[in-house]
């Protein structure tokens, strides 16, 4: 599976971190920045990410930025992305059992990085349970299609 990751400058230590773990597993990871510690409006970040998953170049991705909260207003702009910000377990499982999610954003200043870690992977690992869930999905396709 390829996985698309990148932040804003709330999120640079968290998602090389992520990058790096989900990489010891195995993922290929797609990094589409910050690279550095540098100010950058994380929109410009969020529509990176995104295309690579609307354009089937990578499976899931993941967004970070302070809250996690901006990412994900952002990124659930872009038809065809469900990103959640999540910061407990829980959540990250659900947002994949239930709502087929395709981004993770969370918030480099609201969890630590060993938190985001096994959310990244809990989120990456965890497959859509389909059935009833589908049609959920189908009608937020049809909001969004209207």
């Amino acid at each position: 599976m390829k996985i698309a990751i990148g932040c804003d400058h709330g999120g640079l230590e968290h998602k090389n971190a992520i990058k790096a773990h989900l990489e010891g597993l195995g993922y290929e990871v797609q990094d589409f920045g910050i690279y550095e510690q540098v100010s950058v409006d994380y929109p410009d970040i969020a529509v990176k990410v995104c295309d690579s998953i609307t354009k089937n170049e990578c499976e899931r991705g993941i967004l970070v930025c302070g809250t996690g909260i901006g990412m994900s207003i952002a990124a659930n702009k872009i038809k065809g992305i469900r990103a959640a910000a999540c910061s407990e377990h829980f959540s990250a499982k659900f947002t994949r059992l239930h709502n087929n999610s395709n981004i993770l954003c969370l918030g480099g200043r609201v969890i630590g990085v060993g938190t985001a870690l096994e959310l990244a992977e809990i989120f990456v690992s965890t497959e859509f349970e389909g059935g009833r869930h589908q049609n959920r999905i189908n009608k937020i396709s049809d909001i969004e299609n209207s």
